[in-house]
């Protein structure tokens, strides 16, 4: 098969190339793709046989059946473990002639960025870190969520940035860049307002395009602010340092999602957390459609499966 297929299911989108199956992860040459809303094709999370129903008649219907018999790599929110992808995995070999394999979509990230061996940390939405064990099982560290966790976040930025701001104004300090930046926000005048404004605007969602309220008081000097970076990157340190405590071996870390991209502040906290930690692993950020990653997965399927023909020819 001279093409191969890479797709990034994310939450609220999905991305489909179709590739030439030579190149490596920079090449991007010969692509045709799509983005979808994922609603267009998936009902909801859970249903992983509906899943590869959906996205079998995705493919059919926006590139021709013969689409079907090229290698498919898969990166699929709402795949949280090794048993969920591998249950995706099977509903859609089932559906389809060519080679599969599932992944979280977080696991698209170090791919996308030419590594093979890396561990994966995602800072959006949410915030998680992953990477496969020597069994080629999925092990995760963060994600639990909004209200739990997801230090680093868009969300848990703003969570914890509250926090710093109203125990400052225990403190009987003035409020300072960020507390100004927060409570114009959350449309607040004093402490009071700004605690049952966050409250009341209790979403990932609308917590989140706060976000930028922290980097921007950072950058006109609040000390609150930095802090709560600083923290940040210090949670994603250590949650990379988890899963190289329980066995993961990796070449490298490679970042992605909305926040981690666009905001250098956070890039470097989470450096110096590393370079704090003494782990040796280099950071990349990613440039680039995760969905390469699964591009760069499929390519390597399609590698093995040409290798796997010749073998079975020479015999």
């Amino acid at each position: 098969m001279s093409q191969v297929v890479g797709v990034d299911i994310g939450g609220t989108k999905t991305h489909v190339v179709v590739a030439p199956a030579g190149g490596s992860a920079e090449s991007v040459s010969g692509l045709q793709e799509i983005v979808v809303p994922s609603s267009s094709w998936r009902s909801g999370l859970g249903d992983f046989q509906a899943d590869a129903v959906g996205l079998r008649g995705l493919l059919v219907e926006r590139f021709g059946p013969d689409i079907l018999t090229a290698p498919l790599a898969v990166g699929a929110h709402g795949c949280e473990n090794t048993d969920q992808c591998r249950e995706l995995e099977h509903a859609l070999k089932a559906r389809v002639a060519g080679p599969v394999v599932v992944l979280n979509d977080s696991e698209l990230i170090p791919p996308a960025m030419g590594h093979a061996r890396a561990i994966g940390v995602v800072v959006g939405t949410g915030s998680i870190a992953t990477a496969r064990d020597s069994n080629g099982d999925l092990v995760t560290a963060g994600g639990w969520g909004w209200l739990l966790g997801d230090e680093g976040s868009a969300p848990g930025l703003v969570r914890d940035a509250s926090k710093a701001v109203l125990r400052d104004l225990d403190r009987g300090r003035a409020a300072d860049q960020l507390g100004r930046r927060l409570m114009a926000s959350f449309a607040a005048r004093n402490g009071d307002e700004l605690a049952l404004a966050v409250s009341s605007a209790a979403s990932a969602e609308e917590w989140g395009r706060h976000a930028p309220e922290v980097f921007a008081a950072a950058d006109e000097g609040s000390a609150l602010a930095a802090e709560v970076i600083r923290d940040a990157g210090d949670h994603l340190g250590r949650i990379v340092h988890q899963l190289i405590e329980r066995g993961i071996s990796a070449e490298a870390v490679v970042a992605g999602g909305s926040v981690i991209e666009r905001q250098p502040r956070l890039q470097d906290a989470f450096r110096a957390a590393l370079a704090d930690d003494r782990s040796g692993l280099s950071v990349k950020i990613l440039d680039r459609p995760p969905v390469l990653g699964a591009v760069a997965v499929a390519r390597r399927i399609a590698q093995v499966q040409n290798d796997n023909h010749i073998q079975s020819g020479e015999n």
